[in-house]
């Protein structure tokens, strides 16, 4: 049975993300806010709640979120303040979270999905995080590790716009490489950087109400938060086609059973009795600290997809691969800054220079040849010193066991340079022609096919040497 089986009910999903923030220090004190560590190590007074600690807002963190929110079209809100959010955990020393709830920094937004569609965001706020409950490091108790508590997130939160849980995933997806692409998270879900929690209600389909919802959470996988919201709503089905009503919870997610159980019933706001946090005075953003943050963004992935398509005239497939990642993307526009060979460079970076990392394991970081290097090599190609085979079967592996060497001199001391001489072209095509009659036959009765098969020998004849388009040429014309 799937989502698709069941087409009197649609789906409708809000997704709550939580994007820990690349700063060095925690959201209100200087505590270090790397992630590992042994535990309660990275903490002090303030990350503990003593009495009389007061907090300090991390400059850094505010930038971040404005940096995201101009990157997703938001509304930056100019005079904003922290609130207090109530709840008891034990992995929380204050028995409040310091957040945002009536003015958060940013408001509205979109982002659109790699299936083409924009899901609309409701806002996205400040908030610390909470520590870790350790429950299988001791038989008889559960142990606390306040590492983590302090550590700056935002939490992005979508309307409830999302109908499938493929949309769901391409949003996801389109989000981390954004984060990414900015320089705000490593998004790196296994170790919690990104977190996402889904909200998911069912409804017949053409009604306007929305469903009681189900908030669930452990999704650790842009992969797992697709299987649960699957899961969950084939789980809600089944209970309103039998009657049974649907109960608004909380449900934790086991990625091994691919099921989820409920955990608590699902508290509402006034439940955390939040009110504004009266250590912490209210802060702004003001318009020139605004306009600082908007020249210093980088080109963001969509423009340079429309840059690469309309100005570069590049396929779009080649676009999106060359965009899925910032740091391959600055290569290549270094690349295309160094040679005037668009398409070619293209076609390197996505044949050769990707076959290397794929095999390597590799990010581009740690790709050895430098963009000056590997369009020196582009400009032999097309200017007839070496064919592109050569070049990248030969020539390209000697430049990355050897970095700092001239891509002209490695074909040099290669013996791989063309030959064009036109005297030594023509003997070896007449040698060619003068081997193979019955070839030379099958191609004037119509096989021009075998143009191919000479192109080759005279190859072979030349040690790799001759300029195929010339020795092409030439064979066209003899063969007349």
């Amino acid at each position: 049975m799937t989502e698709e089986s069941t087409p009197q009910y649609e789906a409708v999903i809000g997704l709550e993300v939580h994007i820990q923030l690349l700063t060095d220090s925690k959201l209100f004190c200087g505590d270090s806010a790397a992630f590992g560590g042994d535990p309660n190590t990275h903490i002090s007074p303030i990350t503990m709640a003593h009495p009389g600690t007061l907090p300090l807002l991390n400059k850094k963190a505010v930038e971040y979120a404005v940096r995201l929110g101009v990157a997703l079209n938001c509304d930056i809100t100019r005079h904003s303040f922290f609130d207090r959010k109530h709840y008891f955990y034990p992995d929380l020393p204050k028995a409040y979270q310091t957040s945002q709830m009536l003015f958060p920094i940013c408001m509205g937004g979109e982002l659109k999905t790699g299936l083409g569609d924009t899901v609309q965001i409701h806002h996205i706020h400040l908030e610390e995080d909470a520590g870790k409950s350790i429950h299988d490091a001791h038989d008889d108790y559960t142990c606390i590790d306040l590492n983590r508590a302090g550590v700056p997130l935002l939490e992005l939160v979508t309307d409830p716009v999302i109908r499938s849980a493929n949309e769901a995933f391409a949003f996801l997806t389109e989000l981390r490489k954004l984060v990414r692409w900015i320089g705000i998270c490593d998004g790196n879900m296994e170790e919690g950087s990104l977190r996402c929690d889904a909200n998911i209600s069912i409804r017949p389909v053409g009604e306007t109400r929305l469903g009681t919802k189900v908030e669930v959470k452990n999704l650790n996988s842009i992969r797992n938060v697709k299987r649960a919201i699957e899961g969950e709503i084939l789980r809600q089905t089944a209970l309103v086609e039998k009657g049974e009503k649907i109960t608004q919870q909380t449900r934790g997610y086991d990625a091994d059973a691919n099921t989820t159980a409920p955990q608590r019933d699902k508290e509402e706001a006034n439940d955390y009795r939040y009110f504004p946090c009266p250590d912490l005075p209210p802060f702004e953003v003001s318009d020139s600290y605004l306009d600082e943050i908007k020249a210093a963004l980088p080109e963001l992935p969509e423009q340079l997809l429309q840059k690469y398509t309309a100005v570069l005239q590049l396929p779009e497939q080649d676009a999106k691969v060359l965009t899925e990642e910032k740091a391959l993307s600055d290569y290549f526009n270094q690349l295309i800054k160094e040679t005037p060979h668009t398409k070619a460079a293209a076609n390197w970076m996505l044949g050769p220079v990707k076959s290397w990392l794929n095999e390597n394991n590799a990010s581009i970081e740690q790709w050895p040849v430098s963009a000056s290097s590997l369009a020196k090599l582009i400009e032999m190609v097309q200017g007839g010193k070496v064919n592109f085979s050569t070049a990248s079967a030969k020539i390209l592996p000697a430049l990355i066991e050897q970095p700092a060497a001239e891509p002209i001199a490695l074909a040099t001391t290669l013996n791989l340079l063309q030959d064009s001489n036109e005297d030594e072209l023509e003997l070896w095509v007449t040698e060619v022609i003068n081997s193979m009659p019955d070839k030379v036959q099958e191609y004037k009765k119509g096989k021009k096919g075998l143009i191919g098969l000479f192109v080759g020998e005279v190859k072979k004849r030349s040690k790799g040497k001759a300029d195929p388009q010339k020795v092409t040429a030439l064979l066209q014309e003899k063969l007349k």
